[in-house]
């Protein structure tokens, strides 16, 4: 009894000794938009979701504290690689959260590969980080083109939508989003008719909404995010495109727009998500308590943030230090386990392989309550969803 004992207390004291955290503070950084169009889908409401995760999962970690930051990247690459920067340099920061905006994701990601910092992004779309451009030290969470393309195509091609157009925003987020649809389309069966570029922060659609109606095509896909998503969808319906008989889908949606939009415009268009709101008595719970916090429903950019902090805090826990190889090891070694994912996997490419929901918006009648905007018609297992090791580029998953 006195051996086990012993042995005990040295094991205790061993796993003590090896329990290291970086300047006795783990510090996350929230990159997100504060005041530019992707505000509503991430801003605030990412910051609260990473408070909520630090919450839940307790005020410290290896018996040191957890403090979360935030900042404002305007949607600027260059305002945030600076501040990024800043926060490796003197902020002490050790993982940056969220970064909704793709370009400015692709900086960062290849900041904190050279830094040897973690990433946990939720906010970007870009599919590139994780194929061509893959990092051991990314974190792709929530979504990404491939995914949101596939699924949501397939759905809308199987109900007759042969010909399409794209309105795009031009920059890298919507580029891929559209060569990723595009793909999908040509396999189905389907033709790309033609497109129109434009830029992100655009209130004026009538044009772009034009020259999707005079094309003729069956469905006008809108690969965009935000505001441009809102605006978009609302002006194409003031111009009759629906009335025309052409089909509106939205290739990055989130509860926000439909919000934004109203369901009398929105009604009837397909969208793809990781997550909603109102899928069983957790997520209501949940998603009640940031309602209270942050006066909005949770987009899945925000539940991302959520599920990243949460994964990211059990890693560092079971791993004995915030090492980031170390931690990035044991993100990958467990499970994904959160109020809105369930058995998910981390890749070594960093893609987060969990499922996904094609989702179509109610019409006003079949809306029982407030936020009360999706009925989810199909979900789709990760690994149907999201692209196989096959076809990666990813030199992390050749080994």
């Amino acid at each position: 009894m006195r051996q086990f004992l012993a042995a005990a207390i040295v094991a205790a004291m061993t796993t003590a000794a090896h329990a290291q955290v970086s300047d006795d503070v783990v510090r996350i950084g929230v990159l997100t938009d504060l005041s530019s169009w992707g505000r509503d889908n991430s801003g605030p409401g990412s910051v609260e979701a990473a408070k909520m995760a630090v919450e839940e999962f307790g005020p410290t970690v290896l018996g040191k504290p957890i403090e979360i930051i935030s900042a404002d990247h305007q949607m600027k690459t260059d305002v945030g690689v600076q501040i990024v920067r800043g926060w490796f340099d003197n902020g002490k920061v050790d993982a940056v959260v969220d970064i909704p905006n793709s370009g400015i994701a692709i900086a960062v990601h290849n900041m904190v590969r050279e830094r040897n910092k973690i990433a946990l992004l939720s906010g970007p779309g870009a599919s590139s980080l994780t194929d061509e451009l893959c990092s051991p030290n990314t974190v792709h969470f929530a979504y990404d083109t491939y995914a949101l393309s596939k699924v949501t195509a397939s759905a809308v091609i199987k109900e007759g939508g042969k010909s399409w157009f794209f309105v795009t925003a031009d920059y890298a987020f919507g580029q891929q989003l559209e060569k990723d649809a595009t793909r999908f389309i040509n396999e189905m069966g389907g033709k790309v008719l033609g497109s129109v570029k434009h830029p992100t922060n655009t209130a004026d659609f009538s044009s772009f909404a034009l020259q999707a109606q005079s094309s003729k095509a069956d469905v006008v896909a809108f690969a965009n995010a935000g505001q441009d998503t809102d605006n978009s969808i609302k002006q194409s319906g003031e111009f009759g495109l629906v009335q025309g008989g052409q089909k509106l889908v939205g290739l990055l949606m989130f509860d926000t727009d439909v919000h934004a939009i109203g369901l009398n415009a929105a009604q009837g268009t397909y969208m793809t998500t990781s997550s909603y709101w109102n899928m069983d008595e957790k997520t209501r719970a949940w998603s009640k308590k940031f309602y209270a916090r942050a006066n909005v429903m949770p987009t899945m950019i925000q539940t991302g943030v959520y599920g990243s902090v949460l994964h990211y805090l059990k890693a560092i826990q079971a791993a004995g230090t915030d090492d980031p190889k170390a931690v990035m090891a044991k993100m990958r070694e467990l499970p994904i386990e959160d109020t809105f994912v369930h058995g998910g996997k981390l890749r070594e490419d960093g893609r987060v392989i969990r499922d996904m929901y094609l989702a179509k918006v109610k019409k006003p009648s079949e809306s029982k309550e407030p936020w009360d905007y999706l009925d989810i018609v199909k979900t789709v297992k990760g690994e149907d969803a999201y692209r196989p090791v096959s076809e990666s580029k990813c030199p992390l998953l050749k080994k």
